[in-house]
């Protein structure tokens, strides 16, 4: 006769069980060494099945993201700091100052403990750099094979102080294009961190928070819209603001920062970095009278050193269009003028 084994082991080991996922002990156990240390807060503590905060004076701005980057670590971040800051930046990008975050962790089975208590703290790091609680969270485990490694989907809520109001509808013609800072680092560096380009590539990935770069921003004048640059790039959220908008906008090729280890990866590898995804880095329309005054307070701040300004909106119909024509226009560095489209696809998925 065989020796009898146990379905559930008797210690957690260093690996995702199946077992971690049951609710039992196991998961008890596995919430108490890794998440509540790292994730700390009083409402988390309280393990119960919703949390309860008191909210600010103001609107409320709810987000929902989910992060399934490929490597889960890689220069400048992993998935749990990019889960964070993904889910900060779209409440910033609405005006909103971020409060609350929940987060949902699917576990691959085999998964090393010590990758996810990495995890962990780098999720908690950057929640408390970025001024945010994480008041809630989940744990699910699949069976290997089924879930590599980690998946991490976020909820998070923020207040718009009374009388603020961004958003595209409030771009006007005349209005000015600020990018906060270089784009393409971050699919760069997750495309280098696969280790399959055949070359080193000393880039890190930009992401970061940027609600408070963003209030300065707002203090200083006034922002119209801002849309940070995730997947599709800066080509993709200035089509969006455009077209939200109805409006159309042109834009500075030789204006756009790109980092050198950037374009010399992209040159060689046939991308466009304007189609690369950014984790730190958002496009705003400002009203053209602000415009210095809003440059200055985004260079004060450490995430928007690289601001400068890149276009400029104009009516759908200008410069010799219509309504049938690009809504975005790229103004060459030979004079030229081409329309900047939404990338089809991702040329490299699985980046956030």
């Amino acid at each position: 006769m065989s020796d009898p084994s146990c379905p559930v082991p008797l210690g957690a080991g260093d690996r995702v069980l199946l077992a971690h996922g049951s609710g039992g002990r196991l998961a008890a156990e596995l919430v108490a060494r890794v998440f509540l240390p790292h994730l700390d807060d009083p409402e988390l503590h309280r393990l119960a099945d919703a949390a309860v905060v008191d909210p600010d004076q103001g609107r409320l701005a709810l987000t929902t993201d989910a992060y399934v980057v490929r490597p889960r670590f890689f220069p400048g971040g992993d998935i749990g700091s990019l889960a964070v800051h993904g889910t900060v930046n779209d409440l910033a990008m609405m005006g909103a100052r971020p409060r609350f975050l929940t987060a949902a962790f699917v576990l691959e089975e085999g998964l090393p403990l010590t990758d996810l208590e990495r995890i962990a703290a780098s999720m908690g790091a950057a929640a408390r750099r970025a001024g945010v609680r994480v008041v809630a969270a989940d744990t699910k485990v699949v069976e290997r094979g089924n879930g590599d490694g980690v998946f991490v989907t976020t909820a998070g809520a923020g207040i718009v102080p009374p009388g603020r109001h961004v958003g595209p509808e409030r771009i006007r013609p005349g209005d000015v294009l600020v990018l906060t800072g270089p784009v393409g680092s971050h699919g760069v560096a997750v495309l280098g961190a696969r280790g399959d380009l055949g070359f080193e590539v000393d880039v890190e990935s930009d992401s970061a928070p940027l609600n408070g770069l963003v209030e300065a921003m707002l203090a200083a004048g006034d922002v119209r819209a801002m849309r940070d640059a995730t997947r599709g790039g800066l080509a993709a959220v200035a089509n969006e603001l455009a077209a939200a908008s109805g409006v159309r906008f042109e834009l500075d090729e030789a204006a756009i920062p790109v980092l050198d280890p950037v374009r010399r990866t992209c040159d060689a590898l046939g991308l466009d970095p304007l189609h690369l995804a950014n984790e730190g880095v958002c496009l705003a329309a400002v009203a053209p009278s602000d415009v210095d005054a809003v440059l200055a307070a985004a260079r004060a701040d450490e995430h928007g050193r690289a601001a400068t300004v890149i276009g400029a909106v104009e009516r759908d119909g200008d410069s010799g269009g219509g309504s049938g024509v690009a809504r975005v226009v790229q103004r060459t560095r030979y004079g030229t003028r081409r329309p900047l489209l939404v990338p089809a696809g991702d040329p490299l998925p699985r980046i956030c």
